[in-house]
């Protein structure tokens, strides 16, 4: 260990009780006269609801109530983000069913398994409508929303011009970064107790919810029950796992607040898997139209793309995800100029929201195919055009064409470190000497070059430490973790300043009573923002704590100092007479004083993360079967507090990257059926389908707050993901391969060499839909091309 506890490998001292019986979930409440709710779904993608028949329902055993929208009786509101007026909905569809899992009943018992029982002779009586699946057949379908042209849930088209005129040659490919499900540990929870509950508030409801932003969730599920913000408590357990999918109010919680409200009894629900699977937001689910100018020389002259999003049934924060895919399209390179068109559709499917980097990984996928792509037609090695390309340490702070600015960075040093580390070299000579022996079983090395956006636009977060009479320290945040090693986190830079034990501090947070406000974890704002406010409370704490030292010990503020190796307060030079932080709290207490501080942090913009990952996998010719042999990640999220808990983010990230590329993928059918509903059929990956993950990092600090720190949440995923559909595609190329599209299965691979070895290898491209025509022709002749609406969904995107 260093001098400083900063930057070490810190044991996480929240671990215990997340391993052991001491972890409480939602579903572990134990909630007294409490009634369990299930919801009755919709069977069709698309219908209108001609009856809903709840007679039988309502008499069998251990029912309580049996709900449809006009008893539950709440108006349309919006989930996380509102995206337009018409997509504002009731919890419990009404007239119009728009996917397979819209909640249409809702039965409450004595037990689940009487509400399930219950909730099977709910007899709902539809007429079907016309079903769209596809985004891009969407644009010409009958719609789904009256008064919504083309089932377009948002649009951003750039002015017109030729970024391609100065091209040597024009790269094109059109890349499919598929729908996939969160997939948390932990499906969607949550328990309401009604004001008068004997485990709740006299006056209040009380919402315990597996969310990762209460204050957020409070004040929407406030709006949506038609109460002022301070009639809801809003507490969060412990979660088990959240990526995004659970940031904001989805409207089974509405349902939950109501039906208990309604009845005067504490209502639980917790999601089956395969509830969870249809029911619980999906993300990613764009398809890229894209085109790199280049020079012969492998120069960039100008990036062109256009991107169509799927917003799902309802369009929420998923619909405006494709925004912050455009604002991050700059990446880590040079370009003289980029002109990006999104338009999202609306489709019968699962709503799209957030998921672990939240538009981000879809800029660097789709800049890093490019990049591959480009590499493989000009024959250049893929580090040597990127780095070619690469914006330089002394151009930052740097503000991109898409309007955003970097705060620090430095591409190349990653790229050499990951290089190093894999034996880059090596890995091409045998490469090529499998080539030249013709193999059967061919080596891919895929790299991915990524800059990120983490706590985007800045944000404030608040933080308190107070010290107690005992010598422990308690923290609060505004920040809610989840898994994350917040506890230890910010106890270190507590510890750091005070000399006070980590494993004595405490860290207070997710209940709306307790902590006053808070942004919640989301973007990777946690430790830059929070850590920041607790860093800064505690050096209050400690001027405090020298004043009060220095009157007790009758000396001069200016000699007193923290001895954080003993946990003392004291002169300079006189150990003997320092004070311990338990006798200066016990001191501060019969003086009707404390040693607390609060305050809220503000940062005035985000901080960009960047990196590169190198992935290196074998792909049999004959099966299409890839294995990953090795994956390195060098990651820059600049000061690493704790060396322990970033890696732990690295791996977790690759892990999510690895199941993208490889295998996983949300599939409906033609009629809308969810066809990936359990993990039989969605192709979750265990360890056991992981090589082992060689992480590393550089620093480059962001000048944008004091600890020096950007976020590293979710920038593994961002690197990862690219690197390993790369490494396919480059294991395969010499066959005259150049795109296959994730997730990379045996069967897409082995279809791909099957085509290139009967000498028609799979075309790339093809032209993007005419919605894109029609946007850029309705912004010529009114003279909006979305951007204001776009600005406002890339800034919502950053957030999450």
């Amino acid at each position: 260990m260093n001098g400083s506890i900063l930057g070490n490998r810190v044991i996480r001292t929240e671990d215990p009780e997340l391993l052991t019986a001491g972890g409480r979930y939602v579903a572990d409440l134990g909630l007294t006269d409490v009634v369990h709710a299930v919801f009755v779904r919709s069977i069709d993608a698309h219908a209108r609801i001609l009856s809903i028949d709840t007679s039988e329902a309502v008499t069998a055993p251990g029912v309580v109530a049996v709900l449809t929208a006009a008893e539950l009786g709440v108006e349309p509101h919006h989930g996380f983000v509102p995206v337009g007026p018409a997509f504002a909905h009731t919890p419990l569809a009404s007239e119009v069913v728009r996917y397979v899992g819209e909640p249409v009943a809702m039965v409450l018992a004595s037990s689940f398994a009487e509400a399930v029982d219950a909730a099977e002779a709910v007899i709902v009586e539809t007429e079907p409508l016309e079903v769209v699946v596809d985004p891009e057949s969407s644009f010409t379908a009958g719609r789904i929303f009256e008064g919504v042209e083309h089932n377009l849930a948002l649009s951003v088209v750039d002015p017109e011009s030729d970024v391609l005129a100065g091209a040597d040659r024009v790269i094109r490919g059109r890349y499919v970064n598929q729908r996939v499900a969160a997939a948390p540990m932990e499906p969607n929870s949550c328990a309401a107790v009604p004001a008068g509950h004997p485990d709740g508030d006299p006056e209040r409801l009380v919402f315990h919810a597996a969310n990762q932003m209460p204050h957020g969730l409070q004040a929407a599920l406030a709006k949506a029950l038609g109460r002022s913000r301070s009639d809801v408590r809003v507490i969060t357990p412990h979660v088990g796992g959240g990526f995004g999918a659970k940031a904001g109010l989805c409207h089974e919680n509405t349902a939950v607040a109501a039906a208990a409200e309604l009845l005067g009894r504490a209502v639980t629900w917790t999601e089956t898997r395969s509830e969870n699977m249809v029911a619980l937001v999906h993300s990613r689910a764009q398809v890229q139209y894209c085109e790199l100018g280049v020079k012969e020389d492998g120069t960039f002259t100008g990036l062109r793309a256009r991107v169509v999003g799927d917003a799902g049934a309802y369009p929420n924060v998923g619909a405006m995800l494709p925004a912050g895919t455009k604002r991050m399209s700059h990446g880590t390179y040079t370009f003289p100029a980029i002109r990006f068109d999104v338009a999202v559709g609306i489709t019968n499917t699962t709503p799209t929201g957030a998921y672990r980097g939240a538009g981000r990984p879809e800029a660097a996928a789709l800049l890093e195919r490019l990049v591959d792509q480009a590499a493989i037609e000009l024959d250049m090695d893929p580090l040597e055009i990127r780095r070619k390309n690469f914006l330089t340490p002394d151009r930052f702070p740097f503000t991109t064409l898409t309007g955003v600015t970097y705060d620090s960075g430095d591409y190349a040093a990653t790229m050499d470190h990951a290089a190093g580390l894999a034996g880059y070299t090596e890995l091409r000579a045998e490469q090529a000497r499998r080539r030249e022996a013709g193999d059967r079983i061919q080596l891919g090395i895929g790299v991915a070059s990524y800059v990120e956006v983490t706590s985007g636009g800045g944000g404030k977060e608040f933080g308190a430490v107070e010290i107690h009479a005992d010598g422990s320290a308690t923290m609060r945040a505004g920040t809610s973790a989840h898994g994350q090693g917040h506890q230890t986190s910010y106890a270190m830079l507590v510890s750091e300043q005070t000399g006070i034990p980590v494993d004595r501090i405490r860290l207070v947070q997710s209940d709306t009573d307790l902590v006053p406000r808070g942004g919640g974890t989301g973007g990777s704002r946690s430790l830059q923002l929070a850590g920041s406010a607790v860093r800064e409370a505690t050096e209050q704490v400690v001027v405090s704590a020298r004043e009060l030292a220095a009157e007790l010990l009758e000396a001069n503020v200016d000699d007193i100092v923290v001895d954080t190796e003993h946990g003392t307060v004291g002169v300079a030079g006189v150990p003997a007479k320092a004070m311990t932080w338990s006798a200066l709290a016990t001191e501060a207490e019969t003086r009707e004083v404390t040693l607390a501080a609060q305050i809220d942090f503000e940062q005035a913009d985000g901080t960009f993360p960047f990196g590169t990952h190198i992935s290196v996998v074998e792909v049999d010719l004959d099966t299409g079967r890839v294995e990953m042999l090795r994956h390195v990640g060098i990651d820059d999220a600049g000061t690493v507090i704790n060396e322990l808990i970033f890696e732990g983010q690295q791996q977790g990230g690759i892990a999510q990257g690895v199941a993208q590329a490889l295998y996983e993928e949300v599939v409906f059918d033609d009629a809308g059926n969810p066809i990936t509903a359990n993990f039989m059929d969605y192709g979750v990956p265990s360890a056991a389908e992981f090589s082992s993950f060689e992480a590393g990092h550089t620093v480059t600090p962001t000048p944008l707050n004091p600890l020096g720190a950007k976020g590293i949440g979710e920038a593994a995923t961002i690197g990862s993901t690219p690197a390993i559909q790369n490494a396919v595609i480059d294991a395969v190329s010499h066959l005259g391969i150049r795109h296959i599209d994730m997730p990379c299965t045996p069967r897409r691979v082995w279809e791909a060499v099957a085509a290139a070895e009967a000498g028609s290898p799979p075309e790339p491209w093809r032209e993007p839909p005419a919605i894109f025509d029609l946007l850029v022709e309705r912004a010529r002749d009114s003279g909006d091309d979305g951007s204001d609406a776009g600005d406002a969904a890339a800034d919502a995107a950053e957030s999450i």
